[in-house]
């Protein structure tokens, strides 16, 4: 388990603002190719949960009982493709509880993949995502990202 964790709130917070997200120097290529994944996928999940949130203001309109469990949902996801932005930036730092936790979102789009396919008859289109994540996961964990991780943590 890392124990390099957060203590506080600033503890999570990117140093240097979110203008460093562009600053890949020092990385191996393939943390690099995992950390662009990560930042992309969640800068895309932002934009479709704002999407959504337009959707969800006009099916209130429709049918409000079914708008206000889509609004949560889209909630959810918004804080999701924020917390993987941070998470990625985090990740770039050399923090490995956000490797972690970056894990551990592919494993949630495992199974919400599992779900949607079992719900939609087989028919989703989630395994995707799923598979990009899987990729992104891997190339943190590669003999070269761990030797980068170690080598940052043996710098401090």
């Amino acid at each position: 388990m890392p124990t390099d964790g957060p203590k506080n709130f600033n503890d999570v917070l990117p140093k240097g603002g979110f203008s460093g997200m562009f600053n890949v120097t020092g990385m191996p290529i393939e943390l690099k190719v995992s950390y662009w994944i990560w930042l992309i996928g969640g800068l895309l999940g932002l934009l479709g949960g704002l999407l959504g949130l337009f959707g969800s203001m006009v099916l209130f309109a429709i049918a409000p009982g079914l708008a206000v469990v889509v609004l949560l949902l889209v909630l959810v996801a918004l804080v999701v493709a924020a917390a993987q932005i941070v998470f990625a930036m985090k990740m770039k730092e050399g923090k490995e509880w956000a490797r972690l936790a970056l894990t551990v979102i592919a494993g949630i789009s495992l199974i919400l993949s599992i779900v949607g396919g079992a719900m939609a008859n087989g028919q989703s289109n989630n395994w995707f995502s799923f598979v990009i994540s899987l990729v992104a996961t891997i190339l943190m964990w590669l003999p070269n990202s761990q030797a980068w991780f170690k080598s940052l943590k043996s710098a401090v």
